[in-house]
């Protein structure tokens, strides 16, 4: 579809260029932003099957879903994001509300954070949540990807950044399968020299959760950290029992144990446990994380770039998780994560999957367990045509 006019608790032919600092939001960069205006907006939905399938305790996916957004400029700069839709019925929600942002920005200067403020104004009465904000971020990381291959560096120039390794655990598969299985396939992701892994917990009965942590840390080296997502699927009480029976089993944390926005039940579950506890791909905006940092609702954040509101909320997000001294990681968005990680203050894990793959011309490169920022304009996102044809999506 294509439319026109987004372990222990341890913090172990160029257009003109402007004077104006694009990354001022952010601390300030020296790269001049060049003056882009925008022209249109063009969204393609494409399904694109997993290498290794993800069961959690919520749903079983197969297939990502992803909405591909490309922001073309009356200069010929285009700048491009992809956003995770997680069902196949979003995609073309959120095309919707992309068509009436394209609508209202048409002809304007390439501001991504002036754009952001307006947008949100825009949004005001129908709230800028749920799909609308999944629009807007995907939208805003469109903005600063063109707006950094206007300037000719990568993103995390832009903001200030040398682009630097970022560490990476390998987030592909793990799903709730059986300890032998999830051992076997534990193992199997630490090629590329990955140093750590996650595995996805909720299965009904506590012990069949606990049997594959221990299945899956005694394959794994010792050197190799550990990770536990249970996606929500607990009460806070059920979080503290199940947290206690694997707080001497070498997580190096437990992710999302009770609802996201429950912070007072995950301070208490935080507060309970020797195990950290992980919070932020659901934080909706740098409101919610500060919220949750307030109340001591997790040891770590980690936020995801299309709730956090794009590039532009990672920044204040970066900002928040550093005044604060809590560690920061990503969740998904591996290509643009790894520019925003180069430069976050308390920069911690990246979290790799390879969904988008094959869909990418340049996928992320990940040596030695590393996610190699790379040096080209822009966030490194372009398309393989023919595997977005393969893909789409009518």
């Amino acid at each position: 579809m294509t439319d026109e006019p987004g372990t222990t608790r341890t913090p172990s032919g160029s257009p003109p260029a402007r004077p104006a600092a694009a990354g001022a939001a952010a601390g300030g960069s020296a790269v001049p932003a060049p003056f882009l205006t925008i022209r249109a907006l063009r969204t393609t939905v494409v399904s694109v099957p997993m290498k290794r399938p993800l069961g959690t305790s919520v749903q079983t996916m197969a297939a990502a879903p992803l909405l591909l957004i490309d922001l073309d400029t009356e200069e010929g700069v285009s700048g491009h994001a992809y956003l995770f839709c997680y069902d196949h019925t979003a995609p073309l929600l959120i095309a919707t509300v992309l068509r009436d942002v394209a609508a209202a920005v048409h002809g304007a200067r390439l501001a991504p954070v002036d754009l952001a403020a307006r947008l949100v104004r825009q949004y005001r009465l129908l709230g800028a949540q749920g799909i609308v904000r999944m629009a807007l971020a995907g939208f805003d990381a469109a903005c600063w990807d063109a707006l950094s291959i206007g300037a000719g560096v990568p993103l995390a120039s832009l903001l200030g950044a040398a682009p630097r390794p970022i560490r990476a655990y390998n987030s592909n598969g793990l799903g709730l399968i059986g300890p032998e299985k999830a051992a076997d396939e534990a193992q199997a992701l630490l090629d590329g020299g990955f140093r750590a892994v996650k595995l996805r917990l909720g299965r009904a009965a506590p012990e069949d959760d606990l049997a594959v942590v221990r299945a899956v840390r005694k394959r794994l080296p010792d050197t190799v950290a550990l990770m536990a997502d249970y996606n929500q699927a607990l009460s806070t009480t059920q979080a503290i029992q199940r947290g206690q029976m694997l707080d001497d089993e070498g997580l190096y944390w437990i992710e999302e144990p009770i609802r996201h926005d429950d912070y007072v039940g995950c301070a208490r579950v935080a507060a309970a446990l020797r195990t950290p506890i992980q919070l932020g791909e659901n934080f909706a905006g740098p409101a919610a994380m500060l919220s949750a940092l307030s109340q001591n609702a997790s040891d770590f954040v980690m936020p995801d770039l299309e709730r956090i509101g794009g590039v532009t909320g990672w920044q204040r997000a970066a900002a928040l998780a550093a005044a604060a001294e809590v560690e920061m990681s990503s969740h998904l968005f591996p290509e643009v994560s790894a520019h925003l990680l180069a430069a976050t203050p308390t920069c911690h894990w990246l979290e790799y999957v390879d969904w988008a793959d094959p869909i990418l011309t340049h996928p992320l490169r990940i040596e030695n367990g590393m996610a190699i920022v790379p040096e080209r304009p822009g966030a490194g996102l372009s398309w393989n045509p023919d595997a977005v044809k393969r893909y789409r999506v009518e």
